[in-house]
């Protein structure tokens, strides 16, 4: 065994890389993955013959790896011309130097968590899941959770962007807008994350070109790409905070949070009360309920709040979903914006 401190270390993220079945990996694509994921934990980088000591090592006693090598047509970024690269992976992709047998007490908690997962609706093609299930013999006698979904017309879509994301795999999508169903377009992206809002699924991705993050309605998207030999760039930071100041999947970097005032009648108020617009949302009682009632003495009873938001079509769509029960009272242009809402709505009525 190679006497350095982080051995381990090393066979754990090459145990990780010769399982995965959606790249292909040459000794030097092991080198410098290894050696980027020792540089995030502050380790030492290694050397080539570090890495093929490795490989040698993980075929032999106590692991007996059946690691194999193989060859496939790559372009030569110097060159630009096809060239042959060997790579390297396990032959089984289920194999794992750090498998072990579980304990009761585990097999216990993955028999609930399955049992829970089991009644989660939506998520299709994970079939190792629904394999895991079986072969634990976990069974789920009556539902006990139960979500509102919208079907995908491609019902495999959300399971294959899952598996996507999960192995970190650039992809070409090929997808149409509403309005031209029949025009077929196609970009380059390196997907992150999936999200559901109002009953739809979006897939958040950066554009390959300029990095701009985009959002994609999975049941806009035809077909999906991947594209093992492009590399992945990964997110830096945390996306989901890219979402905690709007409402919904529509994201502007070029537009400022704003404090959005609004009144909702004595009919709405409680919905709005227990279920917020946006996490932010603040409720206005004593003086400064006082103060706004003394501005605003034409809204009778109700209540006021605040959210912190930046504007874009969600917002204003949900703004303007109450009617007459809701009614923007700052900033001004936000105002304007659904009072056009809804002003073209009732005149859209008078036609009928």
């Amino acid at each position: 065994m190679p006497a350095n401190k982080n051995a381990v270390t090393r066979y754990f993220i090459l145990d990780k890389l010769l399982a995965n079945r959606y790249h292909h990996y040459s000794t030097e694509d092991l080198l410098r993955l290894v050696n980027e994921q020792l540089a995030e934990m502050d380790q030492e980088p290694v050397s080539r013959r570090t890495i093929e000591l490795d490989l040698n090592y993980l075929q032999e006693a106590p692991f007996y790896a059946d690691i194999e090598s193989y060859q496939i047509d790559d372009i030569s970024q110097r060159t630009l011309k096809t060239i042959k690269k060997s790579c390297h992976r396990y032959a089984d992709p289920s194999y794992s130097i750090f498998k072990k047998e579980m304990t009761e007490d585990e097999k216990y908690l993955l028999h609930e968590a399955l049992s829970l997962l089991g009644q989660f609706d939506g998520l299709p093609n994970l079939e190792g899941l629904e394999r895991l299930r079986k072969g634990l013999n976990v069974k789920t006698d009556r539902q006990i959770v139960s979500f509102t979904k919208n079907p995908l017309e491609n019902s495999n879509m959300l399971g294959e962007l899952f598996t996507r994301i999960a192995q970190r795999q650039v992809v070409e999508l090929h997808y149409h807008r509403f309005d031209v169903p029949d025009e077929d377009r196609k970009t380059v992206v390196h997907p992150y994350l999936l999200k559901e809002y109002n009953r739809r699924w979006y897939l958040i991705g950066a554009a390959d070109n300029d990095r701009k993050i985009l959002s994609f309605a999975l049941d806009r998207i035809d077909k999906v790409v991947p594209l093992p030999a492009k590399e992945y760039i990964p997110y830096d930071g945390d996306l989901n905070e890219r979402f905690e100041d709007i409402i919904g999947v529509s994201l502007y970097d070029d537009r400022p949070l704003q404090t959005i005032l609004f009144w909702v009648s004595d009919y709405s108020k409680e919905y709005v009360a227990t279920k917020p617009l946006h996490d932010s949302q603040r409720h206005y009682k004593g003086e400064k309920e006082t103060a706004l009632r003394q501005q605003y003495p034409m809204l009778e009873g109700g209540y006021f709040f605040s959210i912190e938001c930046i504007e874009n079509y969600e917002l204003i769509r949900e703004l303007s979903s109450f009617g007459k029960d809701l009614l923007v009272l700052s900033p001004t242009d936000l105002q304007q914006k659904v009072r056009v809402r809804v002003a073209a709505q009732f005149q859209a009525y008078q036609t009928l």
